[in-house]
């Protein structure tokens, strides 16, 4: 499964801060940032992983997140 998320990540240092932390919670899962796109995209591929957590994650770090729809 592959779910696509607006978040209001801006620098690269956070953004590979946030891999980190998501991997830590979802180690077989895909994850990356497409921090030139105007929604901040946050792409997270894998078999195991709950769309709720990536966001509660994301907040829990000073971070929105939202489902892109």
């Amino acid at each position: 499964m592959i779910e696509v998320f607006k978040t209001n990540v801006e620098k690269t240092n956070d953004a590979n801060n946030i891999i980190s932390v998501l991997l830590e919670h979802f180690p077989n899962s895909r994850i990356n940032f497409d921090l030139h796109d105007c929604d901040k995209i946050l792409r997270v591929e894998g078999r195991d992983f709950s769309t709720d957590r990536v966001i509660i994650l994301l907040k829990e770090n000073g971070f929105h997140c939202s489902i892109l729809e």
